[in-house]
Parts: structure tokens; sequence; C-alpha cells
């Protein structure tokens, strides 16, 4: 369960708030939706949740499973369970997919205190995944995410996540630059990684993600708080009116 408490949180070496007094809970199985015009705060919400330095947290606790993960490193967090799916993720020149999946599985393995996968094993795991996402072999070839599509990268973050098997999934507007086919595929990907044991955050714009990924909760972030929360409806409520009335009440 993942846990948001009274959290402050500005822009390291600025004097400009980002997040003001926000609270949040999503429990174990729960996919809890987070949906804000541009600016509200949803993307610092998830790089402060998941390690990014480039903030000073003011005030308040993020607790993922009672353990208050902001005293940890992000490797730690990872390894603890946490993981994030960028909006862009990036490519990096000379790192083979391959090594760069093996070393992220291997070393959560050992932080756990497990033995590292043998190579027969690592292999059969990644095709199995690989194939339900329409990740081609050529894709595994190539260096991480060098001449992917939008939507090839997106893929591909699905599939650490599914080699990863995070108890905390946070999804950062995955849908952004997908065509319908893609978001079909990435959609299909999450869903066959719900369980009652893991849980997802979407962040996400627009409804249309949420179509897909049928959410539990929907809450409305305006302003660096979470302004209101309700069930998947509360989408559907603002893709008709937008988030004006949210954003003038934060």
């Amino acid at each position: 369960m993942l846990e948001i408490r009274n959290l402050h949180v500005k822009i390291a070496d600025e004097d400009k708030t980002i997040l003001n007094d926000l609270n949040l809970t999503v429990h174990d199985g729960e996919v809890a939706a987070i949906m804000g015009p541009n600016g509200s705060g949803k993307s610092t919400l998830s790089y402060v949740i998941a390690g990014k330095e480039d903030y000073e947290i003011l005030d308040g606790e993020i607790l993922l499973d009672g353990q208050n993960i902001l005293e940890m490193e992000a490797d730690a967090r990872a390894a603890a369970g946490l993981f994030l799916a960028f909006q862009y993720p990036l490519e990096i020149p000379g790192v083979a997919t391959m090594t760069f999946l093996k070393a992220a599985m291997n070393a959560q393995r050992r932080t756990r205190g497990e033995d590292e996968l043998q190579p027969a094993a690592f292999i059969k795991a990644v095709n199995a995944a690989a194939d339900q996402l329409a990740i081609s072999k050529d894709m595994l070839k190539r260096a991480l995410n060098v001449g992917f599509s939008g939507g090839e990268k997106k893929r591909m973050e699905i599939l650490q996540m599914a080699l990863l098997q995070p108890k905390m999934c946070i999804l950062d507007e995955t849908d952004s630059g997908l065509d319908i086919d893609a978001l079909k595929i990435v959609s299909e990907g999450v869903n066959r990684l719900r369980a009652k044991d893991r849980s997802f955050l979407v962040i996400t714009h627009y409804q249309r993600l949420l179509d897909h990924i049928v959410p539990d909760t929907v809450h409305v972030m305006a302003r660096g708080q979470i302004v209101k929360s309700g069930g998947k409806e509360l989408a559907l409520e603002l893709e008709k009116n937008g988030y004006r009335d949210y954003a003038s009440a934060a």
C-alpha cells in the first residue's frame, strides 16, 4: 500500500512550491488514476515518489507498505517494489537492451538475497513477456530505446515492469504519443499485471486511457494537491466539463 501524508515539495534551489499538503492512499490491488491540468504537479509527484533529486521535501511522508521511502535512495526504492514508467523514456546509446534488462533484474534479486538468473531462464522470461507486448526480437537486439518509436518505447517500459514484478507501479502519462493500436497493446500489458498484491497509480490527462485501464478510483489534482476523489465516473465528468471548477477550488 502507498500512503502519502501531508506532502509539501518545492524545486531544489528555487523558492517555488509544487506540492502543497498532498494526501493520497493507494491500497493493495487498487488502480488509482490521477487527472489534472498541466502544471498541477502530477509528474512532480511521480518523480518525488521515485526519488528524483531535483526536489526538496519540506514536510510529509511517503510510505510504501509502512516504510518511509523518503529516507531511501532511488535504487533502494526500486528494490523495495517501486516502479516508474516515464512519460518520455530515455534513449541510452551503447547499452544493449538485453544487457540492461538482465542487469536490472539481477540487481534487484541480489538486493533481496536471491540468486541471479541463469542465462536460459532470463532469455525465456524476456521472450515470453516480449511476445505479449508485440516486441520483436530485433528490438531486443538494439540499444535501449535507440531509434524506437513512441509506442515501442512505452512497450519497453511495460516489458521492464512485467519482468521486475513491482508492488507499486506508477505510469506517468503512458498514453502520451500513442496511437490507438499501441495504446491497446500497452493497456493490455498493464491489465495482465493487475493483481491483489500489486497497485497502480496511473497519471493521465485524458479519459481514453481509462477506457482501457479501468481505475478503481479517480483523483483530481490541481495546484499541487488532491482536490476531489471518486469512482471511475469522475473521469467521465472531467472529460465532459474540464478542470476549471477544481482548479479554482484548490
